[in-house]
């Protein structure tokens, strides 16, 4: 599988050591100065910028980001300069606050199109719907081609035919239904891309699918979601292609809710992904009252080489033992808990303590890996943890990633003669096998 990693020169990625404030006096005047631009210079500029990064790789994928009008599908509200912003525009929230409906930044958006070696004529089925990502498939399977968007909230699929019809793109069928289900009238699709995180992989979506097609799939798996590129491999799927990634999360039948543990109300939820995992919320909790054991890696990163820890997060996920994800508000637990990764922190368990991925800053432009555990077994995982960072760097850090499979229920995968983690979902297992030291994939 090649891994595809995301560009240095992209922050929305970064882990927080990383990230830094893109507001000063002179991004004042460019957002000034963008406001009096026009449309069509915006989208050129976008583009530009996408094909310099390398996510925009094709002539017919650049044509599309320089037709498609981006900021007649995005709420009034939002300005010119934020509507071609190389980011994620929120479009519907739920009543708490949370995102339900967003259209995707544009990096993702062009990075799946090449995924999809979409050609003149192509039948595609999207799950999800915003409008923006549909009118550039449409536009690069042309007007012999077959473009169907279909999303189950009301509302945005009545925004998306409102935005589409504005924007010249008539000729895309707006379903509204539950995307788990497809979309068979229009079936097979040379591809389906789906603009939704799923945990599964419907039967619906392999028996649309033309023979030769390709699935395009924001995938969770243990917490970490990763866009693959699924295509037919014997009996089952096989992913080309795997990039880290952010979808909202899909509703109707096929949701598949995770359970979330507040061991500090808001400001410290453990997520889990899986129905093996056992935890006890109460211990859980308690043991964040215990000190704080901090351990060091001799594992660093600079950086220049900032994109190669991507495949860090899926090694630690990939492990047979119980595992989970932490979300924490900095801000409200400064010196308590510090994780890598705000959102979705590696964090290894037991029923009553835990250890997660940590990292210190040692000068200007190197970081260092490491872990801090808490509760009565924080000498034993945070040990563990260092271990696995170790083999992580030795074996599979500047290495192909895992292999990534997906077999429907009722067939078994094959057994490897190397370590395997496999993941039982309703309709498929989903397995990752990583190489053994020195072997290709």
């Amino acid at each position: 599988m090649t891994r595809a990693r995301p560009r240095s020169n992209d922050v929305s990625w970064l882990p927080a050591p990383f990230s830094a404030p893109t507001h000063s006096r002179e991004g004042a005047f460019m957002d000034t100065a963008i406001a009096s631009t026009a449309p069509e210079q915006l989208r050129a500029a976008l583009a530009a910028n996408l094909s310099e990064k390398e996510w925009i790789r094709t002539p017919a994928v650049d044509a599309a980001f320089r037709a498609v009008p981006r900021h007649l599908f995005v709420p009034d509200t939002v300005t010119l300069a934020d509507a071609y912003a190389d980011d994620v525009v929120v479009t519907q929230r739920d009543p708490a606050g949370k995102a339900t409906s967003s259209v995707s930044a544009p990096w993702l958006q062009a990075y799946m199109l090449e995924q999809a070696r979409l050609r003149p004529s192509a039948r595609v089925l999207e799950v999800g719907s915003g409008g923006y990502n549909a009118a550039l498939i449409a536009h690069v399977a042309g007007p012999d081609g077959t473009v169907v968007t279909v999303d189950i909230d009301t509302a945005v699929s009545d925004r998306a035919r409102t935005s589409l019809d504005r924007a010249g793109y008539r000729q895309v069928t707006v379903v509204q239904g539950d995307g788990e289900y497809g979309h068979q009238p229009s079936a097979p699709y040379d591809a389906i891309i789906v603009t939704v995180e799923t945990a599964d992989l419907p039967p619906a979506w392999l028996d649309q699918l033309a023979p030769h097609g390709v699935l395009i799939a924001p995938l969770r798996i243990r917490g970490m979601t990763r866009c693959l590129t699924l295509r037919r491999h014997d009996d089952h799927l096989l992913a080309t292609a795997a990039l880290q990634c952010g979808f909202v999360p899909m509703q109707g039948n096929g949701r598949s809710p995770t359970r979330r543990l507040p061991l500090r109300g808001d400001d410290v939820v453990l997520i889990l992904d899986d129905t093996t995992t056992e935890a006890n919320l109460d211990a859980l909790t308690s043991a964040l009252h215990t000190p704080r054991l901090d351990a060091w890696s001799p594992v660093t990163i600079t950086m220049q080489d900032g994109s190669s820890f991507e495949s860090l997060h899926l090694w630690l996920a990939s492990q047979p033992r119980p595992f989970g994800v932490l979300a924490v508000d900095r801000e409200r637990t400064a010196g308590l808990v510090d994780p890598q990764d705000r959102f979705v922190c590696p964090t290894l368990l037991t029923t009553d303590s835990l250890a997660y991925l940590a990292m210190r800053k040692l000068d200007d432009t190197t970081w260092q890996f490491g872990t801090h555990g808490f509760g009565p077994h924080a000498d034993t995982l945070t040990t563990d943890m260092l271990d696995l960072i170790t083999v992580w760097d030795h074996d599979h850090r500047h290495g192909p990633g895992p292999k990534i499979t997906a077999h429907p229920t009722g067939t078994h995968p094959p057994t490897p003669d190397r370590p395997q983690l496999l993941i039982a979902r309703r309709h498929t297992t989903i397995t990752i096998t990583w190489p053994a030291t020195g072997e290709p994939r």
